[in-house]
């Protein structure tokens, strides 16, 4: 058996290049402090609240469903220990650890109302994008939903090939277009209509006072407009009510707030996208909860990233409808390409046209993705619609619900309890106790790598129940260092010499304490799984607690008691050695002949 523990260092090596595996990582990342808590540090509240406006009603089954959405988003690992809870019978509290977590305060705001609409006019929504009042060479930048009506066409006018988009351009903002199966390039209507506003055709003349003589581009059939449950002939004939209210918006400049837009699915609406573009939309034909997949990634031979989204049943058959219909068709309002627009939470994010149908229902959105955007994208999609709107009230900065003295306390009080552990091992195992205080000490190093290393990797947030369960993990710790030199003090007072009783004794130990480990680890896993909140955390450092007892255990403190066990202040049973005959109770022989004493009280 001593032949087994001849080369202990082999173990020892493999545990010194996990732990600077482990460190490598976290340098690469350039973080050396473990995320704290709410509890702990601070962070960010914010406060939702249930809006009435489309005509939801509001009910605890729609809150208790939001609030399980918003908690899967933000902490749906159980680690970044976000608290989403429900407060009173419209308000929904979200609250944040950290300073810097800008991805999940965005997550959380990010409502995730999906909605695709058709889209019937688009022009520049900007103040500042509109042409001077002295550049028209008649009438008034109000006259027309785009403020040129010396250019406007009705549906029963030419235009020319410069009024039209071109086939290398993008309706979306920031190039983003969705395509699938045999769907082709996109548009830049945005760039078309900020660029080229004297070559974008008008939707439609409002009969205005301003103009009596002109002939209104808008024929009499389209003054009431079509049913709005009819977005596909809702587009090509919106009625001069909603064109007056196209012509009559303005989006916000860069840098502004835009004001939250009422998207009732069942209503058109006046909205805008990020570049400060507007557009007139119809009700919406499909719904984002009829998205079944939604997922981030770098498609094969190609190098940005796209959104890929997968409809369910209905939508499939809803969107291949629409995509159908529009496909290489023009609008009769426009005179341009038909084309329909992703909308989530009333911004346009693409507005593609369709030269060929989907029928498949799988489309991707593509465009300017950093990683991160896709992402985060993604992940809000994947999780699913709301079922409520909701408003953002209040988003408040909080500071750490302990005070700093008690924090200091605490950790003071955990200082000296591992001193006084410490102090115990080295009076009671005395020589023996060296390799508890090197274990310990190696369990720390582990524990910190891998605390920095889950702090990067899954967003582990450490709080004061995690701190808990890293220090019940200690205890798991000092119990294997327990089991493991009890057990060889009783092959010692067998007989047998030092160096067999450290391999015979570890068999027998090891067994005992990988069932002790897998009992606390199971116990872990059961919490963790049917816990909530903190709960969670303190489920997660047990079991990663428990793991790096296993790792230290093997590689760092049987591989350490056998090399002990080679010099002579231990094998020869030295009183300071923890292995002494007084000290496990076994007799040394009085005279020679006198045989060993297999047991019996020192």
């Amino acid at each position: 058996m001593a032949s087994r523990g001849a080369r202990p260092g082999r173990r020892v090596i493999v545990f010194g290049l996990l732990v600077a595996a482990l460190y490598g990582g976290v340098a690469l990342g350039g973080d050396w402090s473990p995320k704290l808590g709410l509890d702990l540090q601070g962070g960010t509240r914010i406060t939702l609240e249930a809006s009435t406006e489309t005509g939801e009603e509001i009910t605890p089954e729609k809150l208790e469903e939001a609030r399980g959405i918003i908690d899967q988003r933000v902490n749906g690992q159980g680690v970044a220990e976000a608290e989403v809870a429900v407060q009173g019978d419209r308000n929904i509290v979200v609250e944040i650890p950290g300073e810097n977590r800008k991805d999940l305060v965005d997550s959380v705001q990010q409502t995730a109302q999906l909605r695709f609409r058709l889209v019937a006019a688009i022009a520049p929504g900007r103040a500042s994008d509109q042409p001077e009042p002295s550049e028209e060479p008649s009438g008034e930048p109000s006259d027309g939903p785009t403020g040129e009506p010396s250019e406007s066409a009705g549906p029963g006018d030419g235009q020319d090939e410069g009024s039209r988009p071109q086939d290398d351009e993008s309706a979306s903002p920031r190039n983003r277009a969705l395509s699938g199966g045999l769907v082709a390039a996109d548009k830049k209507a945005d760039e078309q209509a900020q660029d080229q506003p004297s070559e974008e055709a008008s939707p439609g003349q409002p009969a205005e006072e301003e103009s009596p003589a002109e002939e209104p581009s808008v024929p009499p059939a389209q003054v009431e407009g079509a049913p709005v449950d009819q977005p596909l002939q809702w587009v090509d004939n919106p009625g001069q009510q909603w064109l007056q209210r196209f012509a009559d918006h303005t989006c916000p400049e860069e840098g502004e707030t835009a004001e939250r837009i009422a998207d009732n699915p069942r209503q058109p609406i006046v909205t805008c996208d990020e570049e400060g573009v507007k557009y007139l939309l119809s009700s919406a034909p499909i719904e984002g909860t009829q998205i079944t997949r939604a997922e981030a990634g770098i498609p094969q031979n190609e190098i940005g990233w796209v959104v890929t989204l997968g409809f369910d049943r209905e939508g499939r058959e809803s969107f291949a409808q629409i995509t159908r219909a529009i496909a290489g068709a023009t609008s009769p309002l426009t005179g341009q390409q038909k084309q329909f627009a992703i909308v989530l939470d009333g911004q346009v994010l693409s507005a593609p046209v369709v030269d060929e149908a989907i029928p498949n229902g799988e489309a991707i959105i593509r465009g300017d993705f950093s990683q991160e955007e896709a992402q985060t994208l993604a992940n809000s999609l994947k999780y699913g619609a709301l079922p409520l709107t909701f408003t953002v009230p209040v988003v408040s900065e909080e500071g750490p619900t302990l005070a700093g003295n008690q924090l200091a306390a605490g950790l003071w009080a955990g200082a000296i309890g591992l001193g006084l552990v410490l102090i115990y091992a080295m009076i009671y195992y005395r020589g023996l106790g060296l390799v508890v205080v090197a274990s310990l000490l190696s369990a720390g190093v582990l524990t910190y790598a891998v605390i920095l290393a889950m702090s990067q990797a899954v967003n582990f947030t450490l709080t004061l129940p995690g701190i808990a369960g890293l220090i019940v993990g200690v205890g798991i710790t000092a119990d294997s260092f327990v089991v493991y030199f009890e057990r060889i003090r009783d092959e010692m007072r067998d007989g047998k010499s030092m160096r067999v009783a450290v391999e015979s004794g570890w068999v027998r130990a090891r067994n005992t304490c990988v069932a002790a480990d897998a009992v606390s680890l199971l116990a872990a896993v059961v919490l963790y799984v049917f816990a909530i909140g903190v709960v969670k955390g303190f489920a997660f450092a047990l079991g990663i607690s428990t793991l790096i007892d296993l790792a230290v255990f093997f590689l760092f403190t049987k591989p350490m008691v056998t090399w002990l066990a080679r010099f002579k202040f231990f094998n020869s049973g030295h009183k300071y050695s923890g292995l002494s005959p007084d000290t496990i109770g076994h007799s040394r022989r009085r005279a020679a002949g006198t045989p060993a004493v297999a047991g019996g009280n020192a």
